[in-house]
């Protein structure tokens, strides 16, 4: 099965993109970001800068010392949401709780603690959404909320967010976090609909309207946390400083903190409005095939299911 990407074709104009195409860049993005960043996940800049000079190439280690290539929890995550809304045909809780626990049962290389604790709850109480919790504005929610994006693309705002909630309150319960999430999904949903970036710039102005918490205009962040407020700060100060993939994801891995989620939320980002064919060959090559593979797959298969079942309205 080949990949269906000509990489002969490095500088793509976003504005000739199909939808297909930046769903597959999303969740290949996504991938890429979260490899790349999972070497430097928890360095600082100094560290990074001392062990790597600029780190730009997939090599593993890190940590985790995962093997070159390999993903983790924001990737996998994002996985079983994507096969939980396919097999239900949207997202219906219990069943992506389920989908959660059975990921966490499968002992991954790597998972937050306010993750695991939700996927206890659940396990506990049978219950799909945790208490609101002020110490809940972890990033866990954001980091795989791309599947809601690539199903609900066409769907009405209200059922998307909705959505959104249901899936991040499994584990994540706070408006914080929930309004870091939607903002970053109905980005993903702008960049699939080939809009300018100065919407998705106007979508971050809204939320730091909203949260002032969120403002990134300030200072450069780096070492960011697990709190989506240094998170989406890094995100978003990358992603509108730079104008390809490949240097906003150098520039948000190279902060170090939580690289890995920053480097898997700025990719989906960066992939969904420059496309696939925007990511380097040799990140592409460095990908564990397999999960290039799902990620494509799965990418077309919830882009596909949403259109059927949310079909746009003949003019």
């Amino acid at each position: 099965m080949s990949p269906l990407i000509d990489l002969r074709q490095t500088k793509p104009d976003p504005a000739l993109l199909t939808s297909e195409q930046r769903a597959m860049g999303a969740y290949i993005g996504l991938a890429v970001g979260d490899a790349l960043g999972a070497t430097t996940e928890f360095l600082t800049p100094r560290e990074i800068k001392e062990k790597h000079g600029v780190h730009d190439k997939i090599i593993g280690g890190g940590w985790l010392r995962l093997k070159a290539g390999r993903v983790t929890d924001d990737t996998e995550m994002s996985l079983a949401l994507g096969e939980s809304i396919l097999d239900h045909q949207g997202v219906e809780a219990k069943a992506v709780a389920e989908a959660f626990s059975q990921w966490m049962r499968k002992k991954p290389v790597d998972i937050g603690n306010t993750v695991r604790r939700g996927i206890v709850h659940y396990r506990n109480s049978g219950e799909t959404a945790v208490a609101v919790n002020e110490f809940d504005a972890g990033n866990g929610a954001c980091m795989r909320s791309l599947g809601i994006s690539l199903f609900y693309c066409d769907a009405p705002q209200r059922e998307r967010l909705e959505a959104s909630r249901a899936q991040s309150h499994i584990t994540h319960n706070n408006p914080m976090a929930d309004a870091g999430t939607e903002t970053v999904v109905e980005m993903v949903v702008a960049a699939l609909k080939g809009w300018h970036k100065s919407r998705l710039e106007e979508m971050a102005a809204s939320l730091v309207t909203r949260f002032p918490l969120y403002r990134y205009d300030r200072r450069r962040v780096e070492n960011p946390s697990g709190y989506i407020v240094e998170t989406l700060q890094v995100v978003f100060q990358a992603l509108f400083a730079n104008d390809n993939f490949e240097n906003i994801l150098i520039d948000v891995v190279n902060r170090g903190g939580d690289a890995d989620t920053t480097g898997a939320i700025a990719g989906m980002l960066a992939g969904a409005y420059y496309g696939p064919n925007s990511i380097p060959a040799h990140w592409h090559k460095g990908l564990d095939v397999k999960v290039m593979l799902e990620c494509r797959d799965q990418a077309l298969k919830l882009l596909a299911a949403g259109k059927q079942q949310f079909p746009t309205p003949k003019q």
